[in-house]
């Protein structure tokens, strides 16, 4: 590829972007402006749609949210189950699972899911869920989140479960430095998502591809 291919390559990322955007609902686009106004930023707008699409795709019903503060792309989720199953949100956060919770009373009058926000590190409270009751894991937020939920997942996930990373490049948040796209950058993130790639995409009980949507975003499906 050529200066020029990559040049339209940046282009058309933006332009999709632009489109998420804009497609956000009003009360989508209310969501983000309280989170970020609460100095917690959220992720990309493209992210989150494709969550709602996956979702819808596999008819999923019963999901497992992990994020730091991510409610965007929570209510995208709940939008994607489309009034039924259930979905549990697990925040280490206080601020992130206050967030959540504010969400989920909102949500309550609009919509026949079941929400739950749990306030536990991933790695405590995902070994106490039940075995292969779960068709959707979406990971999201601060580093140690994804391993925790990639090693649970094989457990929790039914037959050709799915299990989505997104911020793969490590390129949200503060301590970002380029992410995984910059060598020199060795923040907790961008160092777990280069081991993270490799591991997931060689794991053999999983079927999986990287696409640059968003920040990127690793998508796995159960064999």
């Amino acid at each position: 590829m050529d200066k020029t291919s990559y040049t339209n390559l940046a282009k058309m990322w933006e332009l999709a972007e632009d489109r998420a955007f804009s497609h956000q609902s009003e009360d989508m686009n209310a969501v983000r402006r309280h989170a970020e106004e609460s100095d917690s930023p959220q992720g990309s707008a493209q992210q989150a749609e494709l969550l709602n699409l996956l979702v819808r795709i596999i008819g999923a019903a019963s999901v497992i949210a992990v994020g730091t503060g991510s409610v965007v792309e929570t209510l995208q989720l709940v939008k994607g189950l489309e009034g039924r199953g259930q979905l549990t949100a697990v925040d280490s956060s206080a601020q992130g699972i206050g967030l959540i919770r504010s969400l989920f009373t909102q949500l309550d009058d609009v919509t026949q899911t079941t929400l739950r926000a749990v306030n536990a590190p991933v790695e405590v409270f995902l070994p106490r869920l039940n075995a292969g009751t779960y068709q959707f894991i979406a990971v999201c937020g601060e580093a140690g989140n994804y391993a925790a939920a990639f090693e649970q997942a094989p457990r929790l996930l039914g037959e050709h479960g799915m299990i989505v990373f997104t911020d793969v490049m490590a390129l949200e948040g503060s301590e970002s430095n380029g992410g995984v796209l910059n060598p020199a950058d060795r923040s907790d993130k961008a160092v777990a998502m280069r081991t993270m790639l490799d591991e997931i995409q060689s794991d053999e009980r999983f079927i999986s591809t990287f696409v640059p949507v968003g920040t990127g975003m690793l998508i796995a499906v159960k064999n």
